[in-house]
């Protein structure tokens, strides 16, 4: 006989295992196979709630891994997409809408001179890579322990790790993060700790003659949600444009998201390069490359290559446009903001009374939030300080009581969340916490 808890789950248990017979571990992307108890099937999300096959009704701080920056299906976004897409959906040219995107974008958003769509972040991550090398005609890229760009080989290293795999901080080993990386994917890869300054000067410094790009998250979102100390990325900048390197950040999730200029208006440091999606097109498949116009130009003239049948397709540029008019009518950034520093206050309160302290960490509009020993997080190896198996236990609690998290520790804040939303969510995390 199944528990209370289990019972609550039982047709998507059923939807699961059915699943499981004709994709491959029963989901279509790996983040999906950490759902607790089990993967869940939704049937519908509005607003700040999403519904799951049990007929479950969750207040929603996941947002589709960030992506729903106005709230699951907004009226007057679901309205336009319906009238655009009534017109076409893909033309394998151009189209006036697509235009009017760029356009927007590069009145918003500081290095964004000349860009170019895609479908997804992992892809355009790719392109930004390609063509750093290509304009520099040097083979070397240094990322960051603990950042995140996607899942093609490239950059797949040195995202998660043990302690004992990292080797030395002062000279960072790459760890590959899937079987079926090859090894020589890393040859070109220098591997950087995030926050420490003399290591990372040191290391570029000592390969700058091979260096192409320096690419970063602009806060470490997918580890930790840790922001960049102060000068942190102002060091970066003047490296690269000592050592004649191409500066990208990837701000699949910081942008639109902590700005509508993205996190280089946030901290006001201006990347040559810059990637985006999730929350521009309020979670239809979209993301831009966009650059400096100089660096862009080996595209624009064809000397390197990116291409996409799907991309800019009729309706996500449709939702893009809409997003981007809501957040600016309604000035949703600095509600943002103040709703984000507004509950990780009223969870650290709550946990502190509750006897299992929460640390809390981000710049609002996405933060996170783990038990660890630590005062403060500054790079991937502290994350590796946090006690996942007790925090895990507190998302299948929040859970049962109808907050959905995601079990890595990030919260995203959307439009449609509201300050008794937070009070409901910081209930249910007292009583949580007074139960572990």
């Amino acid at each position: 006989m199944c528990s209370p808890s289990k019972r609550r789950y039982q047709r998507s248990a059923q939807l699961f295992r059915r699943a499981q017979g004709v994709l491959a571990g029963g989901v279509s992307s790996q983040f999906r196979a950490y759902g607790y108890p089990h993967p869940l099937f939704y049937t519908r999300g509005e607003g700040a709630w999403i519904w799951d096959a049990d007929g479950n009704r969750y207040l929603d701080f996941t947002l589709s891994q960030g992506p729903l920056i106005l709230g699951h299906s907004p009226p007057e976004l679901l309205a336009r997409v319906a009238q655009a897409t009534a017109q076409g959906q893909i033309y394998a040219g151009q189209h006036e809408a697509e235009l009017e995107l760029a356009e927007r974008i590069a009145q918003l958003v500081p290095a964004a001179e000349l860009l170019r769509f895609s479908l997804s972040g992992s892809e355009a991550v790719h392109a930004a890579i390609r063509l750093a090398r290509g304009l520099t005609g040097r083979p070397l890229v240094a990322k960051f322990e603990g950042h995140y760009h996607g899942w093609l080989d490239n950059v797949a290293w040195s995202i998660t790790g043990r302690e004992e795999e990292l080797g030395p901080p002062e000279s960072p080993r790459p760890v590959p993060w899937s079987q079926g990386v090859l090894p020589q994917e890393a040859e070109h890869l220098l591997l950087l700790p995030w926050n420490r300054p003399e290591i990372v000067e040191r290391l570029l410094r000592r390969h700058g003659d091979r260096l192409a790009a320096v690419i970063c998250e602009p806060v470490m979102c997918n580890n930790g949600c840790i922001v960049p100390e102060p000068g942190f990325l102002e060091l970066l900048r003047r490296l690269c444009d000592e050592l004649g390197a191409v500066l990208i950040f990837d701000e699949v999730i910081t942008g639109f998201r902590i700005d509508l200029g993205g996190a280089q208006r946030f901290y006001d440091v201006v990347p040559d390069l810059a990637v985006f999606g999730k929350a521009l097109a309020n979670g239809f498949p979209i993301s831009v490359l966009a650059g400096k116009a100089q660096v862009m130009e080996p595209l624009a003239s064809g000397a390197v290559i990116h291409a996409g049948t799907m991309n800019s397709g009729v309706p996500s540029v449709a939702a893009a446009l809409a997003t981007l008019d809501q957040l600016q009518r309604q000035q949703v950034h600095a509600r943002l903001h103040q709703l984000g520093r507004q509950l990780m206050d009223l969870l650290a309160d709550a946990s502190r009374r509750a006897g299992h302290p929460l640390l809390l960490q981000g710049p609002g509009p996405m933060f996170h939030a783990g038990f660890t020993p630590l005062k403060q997080v500054r790079d991937y190896r502290d994350t590796l300080q946090y006690d996942t198996a007790k925090y895990a236990r507190f998302v299948a609690g929040m859970h049962d009581r109808g907050v959905r998290l995601i079990g890595r520790g990030i919260w995203y804040l959307s439009a449609a969340h509201t300050p008794e939303h937070l009070e409901q969510a910081v209930q249910a995390a007292y009583e949580v916490l007074r139960q572990l």
